[in-house]
């Protein structure tokens, strides 16, 4: 279960910020997950319940936010989202592998006080 790393990352990058900052807690984090992150949500929501545990964010709101595939295509210069698997222009049925969203996962939003 890789979800444990990323989400130490996640929120090492998070309580950074937060305590640099000079906050005393964290209320809430936003996470986007692309839909090819290969980041499976659920198991990102209980690894944050653990590695929080005993932090700052101990008590804060996880929110994860998906994010579709978009590709764009060279041919008609089009951003379009794939249906299933097959990667194809709907304008001009070209198909196209330059994924330009839904592939990371980011911290979009952290509410501190």
């Amino acid at each position: 279960m890789h979800e444990i790393g990323l989400m130490q990352a996640a929120l090492s990058v998070a309580l950074d910020h937060a305590q640099t900052k000079g906050a005393r807690q964290i209320h809430r984090l936003q996470l986007q997950v692309g839909e090819l992150s290969g980041v499976d949500p659920d198991a990102l929501a209980f690894a944050f319940d653990v590695v929080s545990n005993g932090t700052l964010a101990e008590k804060a709101k996880l929110e994860l936010i998906p994010v579709p595939v978009s590709c764009y295509c060279s041919s008609c210069q089009q951003m379009f989202q794939p249906l299933d698997w097959v990667y194809e222009c709907p304008c001009c049925h070209q198909l196209s592998a330059d994924i330009r969203q839904g592939k990371a996962l980011e911290l979009s939003s952290l509410e501190i006080s």
